[in-house]
């Protein structure tokens, strides 16, 4: 499988989110990434779901919703209301792991738990078969533009190695500074989704950036 591409709409121009969401029906990328804070378990709060229900309308990208939340099990039920091929939910942020992922995929989506940067993957060793994607933050958490993490590279191999030791088909998504030298690292480490914000957002031409993602 050729990597994906899945732009963070947390650095679109919210004064113009439907352009920049035109603008991405119109490229090379896979998926739109989301990224839903609150405040608490992150030290900000993005846009939630007036927002996500809007989506569904403007793009046939399938939505990777992240839940940067406490509790995010509260909103299980809403998420995939919303349309979301995709809800990933935070390891330190959910008691009873094993319960929330099976109450994702009984609501028909792909389930998906993310590590902030100081968790190691091992922890992840009972539940990775339950698993379909894996979410490795590469910076910590909570705003975008922030410099990447370099042991990142180093956890992405050790994910990797896990999930083919469990014979696990999890894929792996990368999240936080990612851009062409970043990314190109990730994949040969064994990432399969990267997320960019800044990178794309921020370019000249950022039809052009997603493709140049796309072809590394």
């Amino acid at each position: 499988m050729s990597h994906l591409i899945a732009p963070s709409l947390l650095s679109a121009d919210f004064l113009n989110l439907e352009r920049d969401i035109e603008m991405l029906n119109n490229s090379e990328a896979d998926w739109i990434h989301l990224d839903i804070m609150d405040g608490v378990f992150v030290p900000n709060i993005s846009f939630g779901f007036p927002i996500l229900n809007r989506l569904k309308e403007k793009t046939s990208k399938p939505l990777d919703v992240h839940m940067m939340i406490v509790e995010p099990e509260k909103f299980i039920p809403e998420v995939a209301a919303a349309g979301a091929h995709t809800m990933n939910v935070h390891y330190e942020a959910c008691t009873h792991l094993h319960r929330v992922i099976n109450e994702i995929k009984k609501h028909g989506m792909k389930a998906a738990v993310t590590l902030n940067p100081h968790t190691p993957v091992i922890l992840l060793e009972d539940i990775i078969n339950d698993l379909d994607m894996v979410l490795l933050m590469s910076v910590n958490p909570g705003f975008g533009g922030q410099k990447f993490i370099e042991h990142s590279v180093e956890k992405v191999r050790k994910l990797k190695e896990l999930i083919i030791n469990k014979g696990s088909n999890a894929l792996i998504e990368v999240d936080g500074g990612v851009n062409l030298e970043t990314g190109k690292r990730l994949i040969d480490a064994g990432a399969d989704v990267l997320v960019a914000g800044n990178f794309v957002f921020g370019s000249d031409d950022p039809i052009k950036t997603i493709k140049a993602l796309k072809s590394m």
